[in-house]
């Protein structure tokens, strides 16, 4: 796909769960490796907690769009991410399971 698409899950510090190959190169992880990650990681210190007021409104309210943040890849290379679209995830029981998001622009800073 020419988008990227990652999920993350529900514990204390989050794991990614899901990226696609889209994002695996982005972000310059295998999937053994995505999968493996914390989701707190693909952002540097300063910009979590810009990261987490978005992943908390998206808690409450189920969605964001429009997002723009500051991501870094494995290699150390920083890039924006744009026109970002968040959500939480629910199974069929209507259970929170996690957040994904989906982005097709990013640029290197």
């Amino acid at each position: 796909a020419p988008f990227c698409v990652v999920a993350h899950n529900t514990d204390a510090d989050p794991r990614f769960v899901y990226a696609n190959r889209a994002a695996q190169q982005c972000f310059e992880y295998t999937w053994d490796e995505m999968t493996a990650l914390r989701s707190r990681l693909s952002a540097e210190h300063p910009n979590r907690e810009e990261r987490d007021g978005l992943l908390e409104s998206v808690r409450t309210k189920g969605y964001a769009s429009g997002y723009r943040g500051l991501r870094i890849a494995k290699s150390g290379r920083r890039f924006w991410i744009e026109n970002v679209t968040v959500w939480n995830l629910v199974n069929r029981e209507g259970t929170y399971c996690g957040q994904a998001a989906t982005y097709r622009q990013w640029k290197d800073v």
